[in-house]
């Protein structure tokens, strides 16, 4: 039977009242969407240095470099050998009344050895002092690599950030653009405005909803970015990140920078503890060199003597000394290494100075900016368009000025995202967090 409105209506007068209620209050109800949570820096960097499964991996290699240290120490294990000799199973005995006996261990001579070897020199101290040197420097390339990918992560903050300074400022663009095309159709309407000018400027709100539709894109895009750093899989829709977009004009000398730089670059770091694993590592090889003598212990039984035991020593003769040229390999190390902490100094200043001089340009194009230009476009828009409305001015020259106040709005949005991007640099050019 087909339903009609009627029959409808009868089933819903069945039902008891409260639930037909209900149903009518919760579908107006909106629904309820999680709420959006928003990350400072020190939380996103607290995520990700939990979650990122780089950095993960790179500790692993920490735990196998401590693990080594406990192989290094290890002791030689002695030698234990055993001989039983003269066993004579076909051979017949004869006992003592004539008769045959069987008795094949009658002149069994068993033997006994135990060795070991002692090693000389401290060579087992010095493979635990290279496992714990080398450990070391497993820690400080570790430091290294975080301080690269921690770059990438403050990098991806940035642009979230200025992804959403450059949205909030396309809406209120829009907005401003709205407001005004609402006064113009106001004075269409009173017979002060032509409708060719009105259409002009109805076309010109197009770049802002552009701008605003790429902004939505665009930060849509850096979260994702940013998710994929954290290892996260939480919606973009309740996904955020908090911060202040804008710049510090407080800077220290180059020079400070640079003694930050040195004392806790974890590269450098490397290239120094490098050479100090190249000298011990040629110490081991020169102690590798030396002779290390076996003591043995033996015993035994020869009838008729019931036993006996004896003491040996067996010490390599070195006629050829066969550990040279690991003794040249690890010395010619020792210079390299050294070379190469000139290279990692070098980098250091390299790095810093260049994150310095763009921080100063940045910084030496913000200040006129917020102290004039941005004051400035907005006092030049809006006295074009008190002229344009009393005829002193012609549309074209309201337009001019109204994308002229646009760009330079963007263009000091885009240098705070530079300068940020600088501090950034610099932050990885020291090693460490010196701005915020």
């Amino acid at each position: 039977m087909k339903s009609t409105p009627l029959t409808t209506e009868l089933r819903l007068t069945r039902e008891p009242r409260w639930i037909v209620r209900a149903a009518i209050l919760l579908a107006g109800l909106p629904i309820a969407l999680p709420a959006q949570t928003a990350f400072t820096w020190q939380q996103i960097k607290d995520k990700f240095e939990a979650a990122n499964p780089t950095l993960k991996a790179a500790q692993a290699s920490i735990d196998e470099s401590r693990a080594a240290q406990i192989t290094a120490y290890l002791r030689p294990n002695p030698t234990a050998s055993g001989l039983l000799d003269q066993i004579s199973p076909f051979a017949p005995q004869t006992s003592g009344s004539g008769q045959n006996v069987y008795r094949p261990l009658t002149n069994l001579q068993p033997w006994g050895q135990v060795s070991y070897l002692h090693e000389r020199e401290q060579k087992r101290e010095l493979r635990l002092e290279t496992a714990k040197k080398n450990t070391e420097v497993t820690v400080s390339t570790y430091s290294d690599q975080e301080r690269g990918l921690v770059f990438n992560l403050r990098t991806a903050y940035v642009q979230v950030l200025q992804a959403k300074a450059f949205q909030q400022n396309a809406k209120e663009n829009l907005d401003y653009w709205d407001r005004e095309l609402g006064l113009f159709r106001t004075r269409l309407n009173a017979g002060d405005l032509a409708q060719l000018d009105l259409d002009r400027l109805r076309l010109q709100r197009i770049p802002f909803e552009s701008d605003f539709e790429a902004a939505t894109v665009n930060l849509r895009t850096a979260k994702i970015q940013l998710l994929q750093l954290l290892n996260d899989r939480t919606p973009i829709e309740q996904f955020d990140v908090s911060g202040t977009y804008d710049f510090t004009d407080a800077l220290m000398t180059m020079e400070e920078y640079q003694n930050e730089a040195l004392a806790a670059r974890p590269d450098l770091r490397v290239a120094l503890q490098n050479v100090e694993l190249a000298r011990l590592t040629h110490r081991l090889a020169v102690a590798d060199g030396s002779t290390d003598p076996t003591f043995s212990f033996d015993f035994a039984r020869n009838p008729p003597i019931p036993s006996y035991f004896g003491v040996s020593v067996s010490i390599p003769l070195r006629i050829f000394d066969r550990n040279q040229g690991e003794k040249a390999r690890t010395q010619i190390d020792i210079g390299r290494d050294e070379r190469l902490v000139d290279a990692a100094r070098a980098q250091v200043f390299n790095d810093v100075d260049s994150a310095y001089v763009t921080m100063v340009s940045a910084l030496n194009l913000l200040r006129p900016y917020k102290a004039e230009y941005l004051k400035l476009s907005s006092d030049t828009r809006d006295k074009v368009l008190y002229a344009y409305q009393n005829g002193g001015a012609s549309l074209t020259d309201y337009l001019d000025a109204e994308k002229s106040n646009r760009d330079i709005r963007l263009a000091y949005l885009n240098l705070i995202g530079s300068y940020l991007t600088a501090a950034a640099q610099m932050n990885m050019a020291v090693g460490r967090e010196v701005m915020q």
